[in-house]
């Protein structure tokens, strides 16, 4: 800065280099050390201590030392900082807290359960899909996802998967359903927190490719029929199809507040009496 007594025109006073800091910390060293090894040491550590903290002593007073360090070309010194327009959002205090948690709104968990059954369905539609296409049997994913549950679906062969089950369909629904509706509970809370102008993007794709990469290594021990049958390609697409649908019916739906702004009585549902209201 300009106002900065120590600056001139040709350069900027700096204090000179001085090794005695580093002396008189080297003897400090050595007095402690000489408590646990010998009394020498620590008399050499007091000694050279105190020649290095009378040379310190004297580069500062009775006046500081300084040199003089010049100024580089002015072509050669950095660009100054830019000040950014952008402004960021200022959190909002609840009315009886310090602080305000994230998120200060989520979606409805009805919004969840219906996003995760749509969600499901798309993801059981583009399933079959694959077994029509490649396994000539829309058959053939359902029962791969029943052999967790049915122990002769998951050593059966291929024209057993193929073929109808009845018990396996069962069970299929029972899981995928459960497991959607999960999904989409957690994306009531998950959404929120993404950025606003990429949540297609983050809910979409990037999540249901990170659940795809969380679950790989457990494939072997949850349904190893499917971990020896799966079609990766196919499975990522139809987990995609789940973020994309499901995400999107989550997303359009109505966020409502989190009870963290709420005064204590509202939160226990207290009701005051007011004017001159009959008691």
């Amino acid at each position: 800065m300009s106002t900065n007594k120590h600056e001139h025109g040709e350069g900027v006073e700096l204090p000179i280099p001085t090794p005695w800091p580093i002396i008189t910390a080297l003897g400090v060293t050595l007095l402690l050390a000489g408590l646990v090894l010998t009394l020498v040491i620590s008399l050499a550590g007091i000694l050279i201590g105190l020649v290095g903290a009378v040379g310190w002593f004297l580069d500062v007073f009775p006046v500081p030392k300084h040199e003089l360090v010049p100024l580089v070309e002015a072509d050669r010194r950095p660009a100054p900082v830019k000040i950014s327009p952008r402004r960021i959002s200022h959190l909002h205090y609840g009315h009886q807290s310090h602080r305000v948690r994230i998120p200060m709104e989520v979606h409805r968990n009805s919004a969840g359960v219906i996003g995760g059954i749509a969600g499901g369905i798309a993801m059981a539609v583009m399933a079959m899909l694959y077994g029509l296409v490649a396994q000539h049997s829309i058959w053939y994913p359902i029962n791969l996802m029943a052999a967790s549950g049915i122990p002769r679906l998951a050593e059966a062969n291929l024209a057993t998967l193929r073929q109808f089950d009845a018990q396996g369909l069962f069970i299929a629904i029972l899981a995928h359903g459960a497991f959607s509706i999960l999904v989409g509970l957690l994306y009531t809370v998950l959404l929120p927190m993404l950025p606003a102008r990429f949540e297609w993007l983050f809910g979409g794709i990037l999540t249901p490719l990170m659940w795809t990469a969380v679950i790989y290594p457990a494939f072997q021990l949850i349904n190893p029929a499917l971990a020896a049958r799966v079609d990766w390609p196919w499975f990522v697409l139809c987990q995609i199809s789940f973020g994309l649908v499901g995400g999107y019916v989550v997303f359009k739906s109505q966020k409502v507040e989190t009870m963290q702004s709420w005064s204590m009585a509202d939160r226990l549902g207290m009701h005051g009496i007011h004017g001159d209201e009959d008691k």
